[in-house]
Protein backbone atom coordinates (compact mmCIF):
# COMPACT_ATOMS: atom_id res chain seq x y z
CA UNK A 1 0.00 0.00 0.00
CA UNK A 2 2.59 2.63 1.09
CA UNK A 3 4.41 1.70 -2.37
CA UNK A 4 1.40 2.41 -4.29
CA UNK A 5 0.64 5.22 -2.66
CA UNK A 6 4.52 6.62 -3.05
CA UNK A 7 3.92 5.83 -7.08
CA UNK A 8 0.71 7.28 -7.32
CA UNK A 9 1.79 11.01 -5.72
CA UNK A 10 4.92 10.78 -7.68
CA UNK A 11 4.02 10.31 -10.98
CA UNK A 12 0.95 12.79 -10.18
CA UNK A 13 3.14 15.35 -8.95
CA UNK A 14 5.10 14.79 -12.34
CA UNK A 15 2.31 15.14 -14.27
CA UNK A 16 1.04 17.85 -12.14
CA UNK A 17 4.15 19.52 -12.65
CA UNK A 18 4.73 18.76 -16.60
CA UNK A 19 1.16 20.02 -17.47
CA UNK A 20 1.72 23.42 -15.37
CA UNK A 21 4.97 24.14 -17.94
CA UNK A 22 2.81 22.87 -20.83
CA UNK A 23 -0.31 25.80 -19.80
CA UNK A 24 2.61 28.50 -19.22
CA UNK A 25 3.92 27.68 -22.69
CA UNK A 26 0.72 27.81 -24.40
CA UNK A 27 -0.20 30.56 -22.76
CA UNK A 28 2.92 32.06 -23.92
CA UNK A 29 2.32 30.81 -27.88
CA UNK A 30 -1.76 32.03 -27.24
CA UNK A 31 -2.88 28.42 -27.55
CA UNK A 32 -5.37 26.65 -26.00
CA UNK A 33 -4.72 26.61 -22.32
CA UNK A 34 -5.23 24.11 -19.95
CA UNK A 35 -8.61 25.08 -17.77
CA UNK A 36 -8.20 26.13 -13.99
CA UNK A 37 -10.14 23.87 -12.71
CA UNK A 38 -8.06 21.22 -14.28
CA UNK A 39 -5.14 22.44 -12.81
CA UNK A 40 -6.52 22.91 -8.87
CA UNK A 41 -8.30 19.04 -9.65
CA UNK A 42 -4.53 18.29 -10.19
CA UNK A 43 -3.79 19.41 -6.72
CA UNK A 44 -6.60 18.44 -5.05
CA UNK A 45 -5.67 15.05 -6.21
CA UNK A 46 -2.53 15.01 -4.66
CA UNK A 47 -0.46 16.88 -6.77
CA UNK A 48 -0.13 20.05 -5.04
CA UNK A 49 3.85 19.68 -4.42
CA UNK A 50 4.53 19.62 -8.20
CA UNK A 51 1.66 22.92 -8.39
CA UNK A 52 3.34 24.84 -5.74
CA UNK A 53 7.17 23.97 -7.58
CA UNK A 54 5.84 24.54 -10.89
CA UNK A 55 4.47 28.25 -10.03
CA UNK A 56 7.90 30.12 -9.38
CA UNK A 57 9.93 27.63 -11.57
CA UNK A 58 7.58 28.72 -14.42
CA UNK A 59 6.73 31.97 -13.05
CA UNK A 60 3.04 30.80 -13.88
CA UNK A 61 -0.49 31.48 -12.07
CA UNK A 62 1.45 33.24 -9.29
CA UNK A 63 -0.59 36.40 -8.73
CA UNK A 64 -3.59 34.52 -10.44
CA UNK A 65 -6.92 35.25 -8.33
CA UNK A 66 -8.82 33.42 -7.24
CA UNK A 67 -6.46 30.47 -8.30
CA UNK A 68 -3.81 31.43 -5.29
CA UNK A 69 -6.27 31.29 -3.14
CA UNK A 70 -7.94 27.90 -3.87
CA UNK A 71 -4.66 26.33 -4.26
CA UNK A 72 -3.59 27.61 -0.83
CA UNK A 73 -7.07 26.40 0.77
CA UNK A 74 -6.56 22.48 -1.25
CA UNK A 75 -2.66 22.40 0.60
CA UNK A 76 -4.33 23.64 3.69
CA UNK A 77 -7.05 21.37 3.47
CA UNK A 78 -4.52 18.43 2.58
CA UNK A 79 -1.93 19.63 5.56
CA UNK A 80 -5.20 19.70 8.46
CA UNK A 81 -6.13 16.19 6.91
CA UNK A 82 -2.06 14.67 6.69
CA UNK A 83 -1.98 15.62 10.45
CA UNK A 84 -5.16 14.30 12.02
CA UNK A 85 -4.52 11.50 10.41
CA UNK A 86 -1.34 10.76 12.33
CA UNK A 87 -2.37 11.87 15.04
CA UNK A 88 -4.87 9.33 15.16
CA UNK A 89 -2.54 6.49 14.06
CA UNK A 90 0.12 8.08 16.78
CA UNK A 91 -2.85 7.92 19.31
CA UNK A 92 -3.76 4.15 18.22
CA UNK A 93 -0.32 2.88 17.51
CA UNK A 94 2.35 5.63 19.37
CA UNK A 95 2.24 3.43 23.03
CA UNK A 96 3.43 -0.05 21.80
Amino acid sequence: MITFLGVYLGVLNLLTFTIFGFDKAAAADRRSRVPERVLLSLAALGGSPGALLARPVFRHKTRKQPFSAWLVLIVFVQVAALVAGLALWWARHGDR
